[in-house]
């Protein structure tokens, strides 16, 4: 995207709708660390004219533990304000009469404490951690393969995140692997649906191109975004990886991190003529992509 269409982007924005694990924060022992400027950054936003939401495949505790944590780590936010899967899902079970075999994290459980999982006709599968065990996976199977119609939903998609003491398989690596075993397509509850972002949109009562989604994934968050026609910006914390990059079909312009002043970038309608991200586009051919250097430091501006 050429500088003048970014700044026409930028000036035409209502909203910013910000991923969680990877972006404001690293998840890990003890609950996790916020990354440096990250809670600043949250700040400024809020205090702008500027409409804000976090969009979040969390699925290892309820939306209400959740934002307790990070209000612990000095976060301003609020229940209200978050959109994880577990929510959308379990709307999508009682819409549709289904008894789910769950296959997720135990502090996740009461979110679907109000529904019937006897004698279940689907399977959910979420972030389990540590009950991504064989014994759990071919419980899941068995569910599945006797079903005339196998119906498995995910809670989002994900290859791998981020914790404080290196990376972590995610919950797509699984769901691959009942798909794969099933012979089923999984219905993906979360990033990248495009549901999943209508519904931030209508939220916030505004329209697609209106909004900016910032995330460490390339393909959930930025194109997942993208596909419903927003702006996407990928920060070069949490789990993003330059070669991962290199070998995706979204070609990089440039990245920012939230120690980069993505405040003030936001803000350049205002005056400031920071360059910090770009819209993307898709190549039918193998790319070839060399990220431009982002920005670093709150303090000033470093070169990668």
């Amino acid at each position: 995207m050429a500088d003048k269409d970014w700044k026409e982007c930028i000036k035409s924005l209502k909203g910013v709708v910000l991923d969680m694990c990877g972006v404001l924060y690293d998840s890990g022992e003890g609950g996790g660390i916020p990354i440096p400027g990250s809670v600043e950054a949250v700040k400024r936003i809020k205090a702008s004219d500027l409409q804000l939401r976090f969009c979040t495949n969390e699925t290892q505790a309820t939306r209400e533990k959740f934002v307790a944590k990070l209000k612990r780590m000095g976060f301003d936010i609020q229940v209200s304000e978050v959109f994880s899967p577990a929510p959308a899902a379990l709307a999508v079970l009682k819409e549709r009469n289904l008894r789910p075999h769950l296959l997720v994290h135990n502090d996740l459980l009461p979110e679907f404490k109000d529904i019937d999982n006897t004698n279940p006709n689907c399977v959910v599968i979420g972030d389990a951690a540590d009950k991504f065990s064989y014994q759990n996976l071919n419980d899941a199977f068995r569910v599945l393969i006797q079903l005339e119609k196998p119906v498995l939903f995910s809670l989002g998609r994900g290859r791998y995140y981020k914790e404080t003491d290196g990376l972590k398989l995610d919950v797509g690596v699984y769901m691959k692997a009942l798909e794969y075993a099933c012979d089923v397509e999984a219905e993906v509850v979360g990033k990248p649906a495009p549901m999943f972002f209508q519904s931030v949109l209508t939220d916030m009562g505004i329209q697609p191109q209106e909004a900016l989604m910032i995330g460490d994934d390339l393909i959930n968050d930025v194109g997942g975004a993208q596909n419903c026609g927003m702006r996407g910006l990928q920060v070069r914390t949490g789990k993003y990886r330059r070669r991962a990059n290199a070998r995706n079909s979204l070609v990089l312009r440039a990245a920012s991190s939230w120690r980069a002043e993505l405040g003030p970038a936001l803000f350049c309608r205002r005056g400031r003529k920071e360059r910090f991200c770009w819209r993307g586009r898709r190549r039918a051919a193998a790319p070839r992509p060399v990220p431009e250097p982002g920005f670093r430091g709150f303090k000033g501006v470093e070169r990668e």
